[in-house]
């Protein structure tokens, strides 16, 4: 049966491959615990971007929406500030696994990272999975990849009032676009975690991968509601949109 639904996501996604105009389902669906005041700004901010690609917007925070059937209907799933338990029934995350192995693009914001913490596969096609952050703080961001069509144009390095998350579970294939210098962080020592210093110096706070079969888009930034404002936070979510989506085009 599993095979059988991949074959059929694979044969839609080939054969609707030059549909107009294409269709994104906007995730936004949080567990039980901390719930972030930014997802209506993501949300907003990822709509006018797939519309400017000429991409349909469906937004939902319903995890009724992951049946087989109706994900073919996407060109991406994008986790928009998703947050701990974003699935609901073991049939929701088959669907979405089958999903991504057919092809499917998946696009991560914020919190995203933070959502299946108990599920190995989600942290596996998204490229990493949250584990802790310090203090909000003012942090000085670098590019890790300049030469990427994501990240040209932006400064070296600039400054970005945000949460510097620390992952776990990250993906060998995922390339880093922007990194941080861990040893310039404030109040790691309030932090939970036993062993900060074995995480990487330049921890990686953006993100892309090809993964089983599909792509995907990860960033960090974008906490704040504001943030989804700033014209580097923008170009960021339209490029790897962008970078995510093109192959289907």
């Amino acid at each position: 049966m599993r095979w059988f639904l991949m074959l059929v996501m694979a044969l839609w996604f080939a054969v609707s491959a030059q549909a107009k105009p294409h269709r994104v389902l906007i995730y936004t669906h949080n567990g039980k615990g901390y719930v972030h005041e930014n997802i209506h700004a993501s949300v907003e901010a990822m709509t006018a971007i797939a519309k400017q690609h000429g991409f349909e917007a469906d937004v939902s925070d319903d995890p009724a929406v992951f049946t087989a059937k109706n994900l073919t209907r996407y060109a991406a799933l994008i986790f928009s500030n998703t947050n701990n338990q974003a699935f609901t029934t073991p049939e929701q995350r088959e669907a979405f696994q089958h999903y991504i192995e057919a092809g499917g693009g998946l696009m991560g914001i914020h919190s995203a990272a933070g959502s299946e913490r108990d599920w190995p596969y989600f942290a596996h096609v998204l490229g990493g999975k949250f584990v802790e952050h310090p203090m909000q703080q003012t942090l000085t961001v670098s590019l890790a990849e300049p030469e990427s069509e994501i990240t040209a144009g932006l400064p070296q390095t600039f400054e970005w009032d945000d949460e510097c998350y620390f992952y776990s579970d990250r993906s060998p294939d995922a390339h880093a676009l922007l990194v941080v210098d861990r040893s310039r962080l404030s109040g790691l020592d309030k932090m939970k975690l036993v062993h900060p210093d074995e995480y990487p110096k330049m921890l990686p706070v953006a993100w892309y991968q090809s993964v089983d079969g599909g792509r995907e888009f990860y960033v960090g930034l974008g906490h704040r509601p504001d943030s989804y404002r700033d014209p580097k936070l923008v170009q960021l979510l339209d490029r790897g949109f962008e970078w995510v989506v093109a192959w289907k085009r």
